[in-house]
């Protein structure tokens, strides 16, 4: 298997601890002027930790789909290696059905041509049969010529 670079992931906490007011505790005068002040401050720093969370998925993210995309041309490659394989399989099977083919007829006819042959044989051995009498009868004959007295 091949190597996929590693992600890291960044763990991003929240401030640990509020900072500490300025505002006296219970001021009478102002109760809310306090809570005003801190506000933006405490905004921006959560605006601060969305933007790094959201730069560290963004990272994730393109680490993701780079591991992705060098997957997906690795299994593509591989397929196209497989389909020229079977490809060319295919063509050698084929190539040696059609030889198969070929020489399967070619035994059939010289079958056929024997088995045509062989139907004169009969008549040719009957003939063969009547002869061997005759030359039996012939030689028989000139035993009896040759052993005269």
């Amino acid at each position: 298997m091949e190597n996929l670079p590693i992600m890291s992931e960044t763990l991003i906490s929240e401030s640990d601890s509020d900072p500490p007011s300025t505002c006296p505790q219970g001021s009478p005068e102002h109760p809310d002027a306090c809570r005003s002040e801190s506000k933006p401050t405490e905004l921006l720093r959560a605006l601060e930790v969305v933007e790094r969370d959201s730069v560290a998925i963004a990272e994730s993210f393109t680490s993701l789909f780079a591991s992705l995309r060098l997957a997906l041309s690795e299994v593509t490659s591989s397929s196209v290696d497989h389909m020229r394989c079977f490809n060319d399989a295919a063509g050698r099977l084929q190539e040696s059905a059609l030889d198969a083919a070929t020489r399967g007829n070619r035994y059939i006819n010289s079958c056929l041509r024997l088995n045509e042959e062989m139907k004169g044989v009969d008549g040719l051995a009957m003939q063969l049969k009547i002869l061997r009498r005759n030359v039996d009868a012939l030689d028989s004959g000139v035993n009896r010529l040759t052993r005269l007295p």
